[in-house]
């Protein structure tokens, strides 16, 4: 690996610590305290007005160094709290002193043993009586402000490109506290969404990633491929049709928080990667399930922010249930003029859209003119919580169809903010009706079309075992996490988001 001057720096630093008997990554630390029980322990002891000095052995990054002389002054920061350690040469030595100075840097790690106290301007802090190295960091933090803090310039590590976030989320992390508190909530909202699930007595429960045939939804797989069994395998894009043969196994309510992969694009609210949770749950249709969808997460919003109330791009968002209804074909009315259910075919509907003006890619089925008019025009108005219902037949293949109207089936989805945020259905629970359906799905589609679902000769060998009436539920935990922290795009609610490889 190719090194910087600075890197190179710290690698002299590295050697003469080593020259002199000092292991810059020992394998042991002695910790008593994380930052913040040390902090509440001095605090505690105040109250108490306890005089016995609070003792502690703390570690941490250094974040900013502060050197003056015969003392010194640094924060240092774990994954609960920053401290400040006050270093004094009365109890470090000359030589201690130096080696602070000398060999110490922004973004290496410290263990401080010494006594609580308040500084004159109230700060909490350590006084060290010893210190150590207990990792030395080669590379320097990205980037550096300074600031003036009592007269004194004291130097903190910044990261704001987005592009060396995305790619170096480490070093984002390390560096943008408020980075970390995205992915605090995100850890609590999933929290909440297993805590709502559970004491509904729903069952937890884990499907195959490996899927030897791929289903449940409209997109594109990965493809891989098993060397000992020489079988081609893809990755799950739902785990839709695995959740529901557990239901013909009797358990009556299923869910499964976990990673979907389909190879299409990305975009602010797509990533090839994500994270969905579904439930299943038998005795029930899409508007019990939408009952639950709504006080989820409201819930959520209860759990993890203490509030209903959000602001997302610009926007006052409330999540208080009940949320609005809005039929399909009216809100397609409302937002283009065009009645779908006026136009049954493909062609039909395209005329008209031509007529109106709104572009097509002519020769689609009449699913994805549907979903055009959605996409484009409908979903962008819809800000407050919406649900969306009773969508045409020939774009869900898995849903029930409307008693009296075998064109339209009971289906909807959530959108909030004009972002769809989840998906639901009253599942088809006839294993001929849906034989059917995946035979359709195949005429009409191209081979290599995303929206064609393929037949499951397994699935309908588990629905013909009888499945009960019931509703499905499937809902991006990354858009939720979006909405929860007001973030623009997916990538920054993802650690680890997939970006294009750089160019050599």
């Amino acid at each position: 690996m190719e090194r910087n001057d600075l890197e190179k720096i710290r690698l002299e630093k590295i050697d003469v610590m080593r020259a002199e008997g000092i292991d810059p990554y020992p394998t042991t630390t002695y910790l008593t305290h994380r930052n913040q029980e040390a902090i509440l322990a001095f605090e505690e002891n105040e109250k108490a007005g306890n005089e016995e000095q609070v003792k502690a052995t703390l570690a941490g990054r250094i974040r900013a160094m502060r050197l003056m002389g015969k003392i010194a002054f640094s924060h240092i920061e774990d994954g609960t709290a920053r401290i400040q350690l006050f270093f004094r040469i009365n109890e470090i030595g000359e030589a201690g002193m130096q080696i602070l100075k000398d060999l110490y840097d922004l973004g290496d790690y410290i263990e401080a043993q010494g006594f609580l106290f308040r500084t004159r301007t109230g700060e909490i802090s350590l006084h060290v009586q010893s210190f150590r190295m207990i990792a030395k960091a080669v590379t320097p933090l990205p980037a550096a402000k300074d600031e003036m803090v009592d007269g004194q310039v004291v130097r903190h590590a910044t990261l704001n490109d987005p592009e060396t976030r995305y790619r170096q989320r480490y070093a984002d992390l390390a560096v943008n506290p408020q980075v970390r508190e995205i992915f605090r909530v995100r850890a609590s909202t999933v929290r909440a969404i297993r805590d709502f699930l559970d004491q509904m007595d729903f069952l937890e429960v884990e499907t195959p990633i490996l899927q030897p045939i791929y289903g449940g939804a409209a997109a594109r797989p990965f493809v891989t491929f098993h060397n000992q069994l020489k079988q081609e395998l893809y990755l799950r894009i739902s785990f839709e049709l695995y959740l529901k043969r557990l239901i013909v196994g009797g358990f009556d309510r299923v869910y499964e928080i976990g990673r979907d992969f389909r190879n299409e694009g990305v975009s602010y609210k797509h990533n090839p990667e994500f994270t969905q949770v579904e439930f299943y749950m038998a005795y029930a249709d899409y508007q019990k399930v939408m009952e639950i969808t709504e006080n989820m997460v409201a819930y959520v919003c209860d759990q993890v922010l203490g509030k209903r109330i959000l602001e997302f791009r610009g926007n006052t968002i409330d999540v208080t249930p009940p949320w609005q209804r809005l039929e399909l074909r009216q809100g397609i009315i409302n937002t283009t003029g065009i009645d779908i259910n006026a136009y049954p075919t493909a062609e039909g509907l395209e005329a008209a859209m031509k007529e109106k003006g709104y572009p097509f890619k002519p020769g689609s089925p009449r699913g994805k003119l549907v979903d055009a008019l959605i996409g484009d025009y409908l979903e962008p108005t819809l800000l407050q919580p919406t649900f969306l219902y009773d969508y045409p037949r020939d774009i869900s293949p898995l849903a029930k169809s409307k008693p009296g109207e075998p064109s339209t089936v009971e289906r909807f989805e959530g959108f909030v903010a004009g972002m769809e945020l989840c998906n639901a259905f009253s599942e088809l629970n006839d294993p001929l009706d849906q034989e059917q359906r995946f035979l359709e799905m195949g005429n009409e589609y191209e081979s290599d079309d995303e929206e064609r679902h393929p037949m499951d000769e397994d699935y309908l060998r588990a629905m013909s075992y009888g499945m009960p009436p019931m509703g499905g539920f499937g809902m991006g935990v990354d858009r939720l996490v979006m909405l929860l922290t007001n973030q623009q795009t997916i990538r920054e609610v993802l650690l680890f988001p997939h970006l294009r490889k750089l160019e050599e």
